[in-house]
């Protein structure tokens, strides 16, 4: 008798970042025995996006659980759909269902950040003192290499969501950050329970899978032992 496989798990970032701002969860998860890839997407459309999820879910074998962590959020939203998908798990994540965007749910719960970044050549840059805001509860140095790495995105990326289909018929998970000056953790407490995941709060800034990884990484584990 065969027995079934780990579903593999594939990360979404969001902005002001890129696929390694999971490497302090990644190893743990594949030291376990699952089958990990984070996907590296450009921040300039929202379609392309979804489409870089899809090409790397192609990498993996399925079934697999889908991680986003805040525009990420939006992004597995889009992709969850897909049929190789069997779970999702949201972290710090916003989450627009039809007809909503993104920047439809950050203006309902405005939250700090938005005060310290400036908009130039088409992007969206976080200024230096916007850490406080981003990964607050980080050392000094870590927050400093944040802010080094940080990837702007297309100032337009928050109004390009064209959601036809949400998948919240499948199982999630949600991350709520109690501390987060990025999206208002009213913001995380509305779509999470619209979506029926099932809730791990955690006092943490916006950036838990850098500040409390073995808590992402167990709430990662609960979901793949599902299943």
């Amino acid at each position: 008798m065969n027995t079934p496989k780990k579903p593999s798990i594939v990360f979404c970032h969001g902005i002001w970042a890129d696929a390694s701002c999971f490497s302090k969860v990644i190893p743990g998860l594949i030291a376990a025995g699952h089958e990990v890839i984070s996907v590296q997407y450009g921040l300039t459309s929202f379609e392309h996006d979804v489409a870089a999820i899809k090409r790397t879910i192609s990498r993996v074998s399925s079934p697999v659980i889908l991680v986003g962590h805040s525009y990420g959020g939006a992004t597995i939203t889009a992709a969850g759909t897909d049929e190789r998908v069997a779970g999702l798990v949201y972290i710090a994540a916003v989450a627009p269902a039809v007809g909503e965007t993104v920047n439809d749910q950050l203006n309902k719960f405005p939250s700090d950040i938005f005060g310290r970044i400036e908009v130039a050549d088409g992007r969206v840059w976080m200024l230096p003192s916007g850490t406080e805001f981003f990964a607050g509860d980080l050392s000094d140095e870590e927050q400093k290499v944040v802010w080094a790495t940080h990837y702007a995105p297309d100032v337009d990326l928050f109004n390009q969501q064209k959601i036809t289909s949400t998948p919240w018929d499948k199982p999630s998970w949600y991350i709520l950050c109690t501390e987060d000056h990025t999206v208002h953790p009213d913001l995380q407490r509305w779509v999470s329970k619209r979506m029926g995941a099932k809730v791990t709060e955690i006092k943490s800034s916006h950036v838990p899978m850098l500040s409390n990884p073995q808590v992402v990484i167990d709430v990662i584990c609960q979901a793949v032992s599902t299943f």
